[in-house]
């Protein structure tokens, strides 16, 4: 069964897409792209996951070298229920209003995330942080199933582009739920890890400048569609914690450095994908709503307790 689809492709621009469903052959369309990449790794010019859950067939027509990628993600784990499963109204031990989902309540297969040895395809790094980067996942707005875009997400950028884990630390579906997502270790708390306080697992959401920066998606495509009050507020909020806890100004600018590559870039601590790279992301109709996001995170930080 499809219920989704990945996409990557190399430069020369985004491919051609039509699906075929009950009612026939769709309209061709050019997905939007989130493209991200662990900074060692192979790089594609952007990538897309397309929720197709009643599709019966699809086209793809590329400019250059497409990855394509048929998922099933709506069977979720198909093995008994992990005890490890926390869906709670609370994350980093500070109260969320919409809820918190843990990878095994999402149901995380973290076998994905090892080679046939035992080798973790993503081996863990901590770094202080630096900056909170937010992103769109281009996938579908309103969405019947996130926990099953998540899913596949997951499985999109750990197996199909080569990531090794999810490459978002955090992702909030519309109505305001947030998700674990890059691994961080075996406590239920997402983000955070190693010996040292508010240092965050190396992840893969903006090829070249990851290391030191937290990425926060918002499930859907905001590219033509404004995001939902509640994945707003759920956004707000999110980014107010992770500035308090790691003592970040939300209004002020960052002299970023990868502590890995010495890469350096100037840009706002809580950024845009597209303030990074060369990408739509997060999104024509999100992106606007940055500096209003940045100004309330501001007022919600001075209320956290650290």
């Amino acid at each position: 069964m499809l219920s989704h689809l990945g996409l990557a492709w190399r430069e020369g621009g985004a491919p051609r897409v039509r699906v075929r469903d009950g009612a026939g052959w769709q309209e061709w369309t050019v997905p939007s792209s989130c493209t991200g990449g662990r900074d060692d790794g192979d790089r594609w010019a952007g990538a897309a996951t397309l929720v197709t859950p009643e599709v019966t067939g699809y086209e793809i027509r590329g400019v250059g070298e497409t990855l394509v990628q048929e998922i099933d993600a709506t069977g979720g784990p198909l093995r008994p229920r992990d005890p490890r499963e926390r869906h709670s109204d609370t994350m980093l031990g500070y109260r969320l209003r919409h809820g918190y989902r843990n990878r095994a309540s999402w149901g995380a297969d973290e076998s994905l995330r090892f080679a046939a040895d035992g080798t973790n395809r993503c081996p863990d790094a901590y770094y202080p942080v630096q900056a909170l980067t937010v992103h769109h996942s281009v996938t579908r707005t309103k969405d019947p199933d996130p926990a099953a875009t998540v899913r596949s997400i997951y499985f999109d950028q750990t197996i199909t582009r080569n990531f090794g884990d999810l490459g978002y630390h955090l992702l909030i579906d519309g109505a305001g739920t947030v998700y674990e997502g890059r691994s961080s270790g075996s406590d239920g708390e997402p983000v955070f890890g190693g010996t040292a306080l508010a240092q965050m697992n190396n992840a893969a959401h903006v090829a070249g400048y990851n290391a030191g920066n937290v990425g926060v998606a918002l499930l859907g495509d905001f590219t033509d569609v404004a995001p939902g009050r509640a994945a707003v507020n759920s956004l707000i909020k999110v980014l107010a914690i992770l500035s308090a806890v790691c003592n970040l100004d939300p209004t002020g600018r960052t002299a970023y450095v990868n502590p890995i590559s010495g890469a350096a870039r100037n840009v706002r601590t809580i950024s845009g994908h597209r303030d990074w790279a060369a990408t739509e992301c997060p999104g024509d109709l999100l992106y606007p709503l940055l500096p209003n996001i940045r100004r309330q995170v501001a007022r919600r930080r001075s209320s956290i307790k650290v």
